[in-house]
């Protein structure tokens, strides 16, 4: 106590420690979301690399590939991996948010097992850009595992969940909701290192010229045939 009396900060004592009324400073490396208004809300200023980032979406759909296309782009010089998204992704699309197909691997599987054990080793190998996992449901000692697996490299790791998960614990330091608003998405602060907000976020987002056309950002009218784990460039 005689140390914080001394104008110590609590990051000095131990870097997972902060004051309550403020943001903490990240511990990983952090990717500029693109979005100012939104970085200014988050530890360290952006998406922490390295850890789990928890998504919790109203529906699949309502802007997620929008919002995180800044930081897509950026970490786009290696592979970007989609897996288990609700829908087959689109190249065009894809393109059109400034992701080179070529960069991009799709991975699904007919099992959730399957789909798990494919993100832990995308995690764990450190050779991709990003992972995006879209799942239902998942157990508390899974998530502890990939939690883990992405502590051993720099990747992005965005677990995209039904909001009704946010009522479950998780090992995430940084959970959103997410929920569609006019001209944008509203987001929820749900965990967050630094002092709790009530109100949500409203972040615009500016439609993207193919959105009319292609299935980008628009949930799939039915669940993709699955079949079996198997990685696709998306061409």
């Amino acid at each position: 106590m005689s140390s914080l009396q001394n104008n110590t900060s609590p990051e000095e004592l131990h870097p997972s420690l902060w004051l309550a009324s403020q943001l903490a400073r990240a511990n990983t490396r952090c990717v500029d979301t693109g979005h100012p208004v939104l970085s200014k809300q988050l530890p360290g200023g952006g998406w922490p690399t390295g850890t789990l980032v928890d998504l919790l979406l109203q529906q699949p759909g309502i802007g997620e590939m929008r919002l995180l296309r800044p930081a897509l782009v950026a970490a786009a010089s290696r592979r970007i991996v989609l897996l288990q998204p609700p829908h087959p992704p689109q190249a065009l699309a894809l393109a059109a948010l400034g992701l080179p197909p070529s960069q991009l691997v799709w991975l699904r599987s007919t099992r959730s097992n399957d789909a798990l054990w494919a993100a832990e080793q995308v995690l764990r190998s450190g050779s991709c850009g990003a992972l995006l996992f879209w799942a239902n449901h998942v157990r508390g000692e899974s998530l502890r595992r990939l939690h883990l697996a992405a502590q051993c490299g720099e990747t992005l790791f965005f677990m995209m969940r039904p909001l009704a998960a946010a009522q479950d614990s998780s090992p995430a330091p940084l959970r959103l909701s997410l929920r569609p608003a006019a001209g944008g998405l509203d987001v929820g602060f749900v965990k967050r290192r630094g002092p709790q907000r009530e109100a949500p976020l409203f972040l615009p987002l500016t439609p993207t010229l193919l959105q009319r056309h292609a299935f980008v950002d628009r949930p799939a009218p039915a669940p993709v045939t699955a079949r079996g784990l198997q990685p696709e460039l998306v061409q």
